[in-house]
């Protein structure tokens, strides 16, 4: 099964996915009957707009099944805030991640000695993947090495796909106009194994459906 562990499409899908929400539009998914499975958080690029009472509300949308995800979220050198102000909210989601059992779907750019600091510090429990990755290998070694998981998308470097064990590789569209099967597709070339092989992402989607059931009886 071929599942986007990460996409901003708005269009209905073949396979199953995990859109990204902004605020306003979780908003409305929340308050609708509206199916699906989403993520939201504080993206690096906006923590500037952030408020207690916003992640309140972020919290009590992990009550709801749908939420499957906090993020994305993280840290990026080319955003307008402070890095302090974005690891304090980053910091704050982590812990709400922990809290809620959901996994942390993460942006970083150009702060992995950051993002590895924290993690040695808060010491999660809680799967974090590294989406959108097209960093170098050397870079891979470092990430597999805390313990993180690691999704690629449209743009990647072949050699930090061929680096990254199947258990801890997912497979993204994020923005990108190819469908899910075909980024599955040139992942699996690189590994030289059938896409279905590449089970990470199934295996999250039975689980997140595997709660549902639990939660349903």
């Amino acid at each position: 099964m071929f599942v986007d562990i990460h996409t901003h499409n708005k269009s209905e899908s073949n396979y199953p996915s995990i859109r990204n929400l902004t605020f306003q539009e979780a908003k409305q998914i929340f308050n609708s009957n509206k199916s699906g499975f989403f993520s939201v958080g504080f993206h690096p690029w906006f923590v500037n707009e952030f408020s207690p009472k916003m992640l309140s509300k972020l919290e009590y949308w992990a009550t709801d099944s749908r939420l499957v995800a906090i993020g994305e979220c993280g840290l990026d050198k080319n955003s307008n805030a402070d890095l302090n102000i974005q690891l304090d909210i980053f910091k704050k989601q982590i812990l709400l991640s922990e809290k809620t059992q959901l996994p942390v779907i993460i942006h970083c750019v150009g702060c992995f000695n950051e993002l590895f600091e924290l993690k040695k510090q808060l010491e999660p429990q809680q799967l974090w993947i590294i989406h959108g990755f097209r960093g170098k290998p050397e870079l891979v070694k470092q990430i597999l090495k805390t313990g993180c998981s690691i999704s690629f998308g449209e743009h990647f470097n072949i050699e930090s796909v061929s680096l990254t064990p199947i258990d801890k590789l997912f497979v993204e569209t994020d923005e990108s106009q190819l469908s899910i099967n075909e980024i599955y597709s040139q992942i699996a070339d690189i590994k030289n194994i059938n896409p279905i092989k590449l089970t990470s992402g199934e295996l999250f989607y039975q689980k997140i459906t595997s709660n549902i059931s639990k939660q349903k009886t």
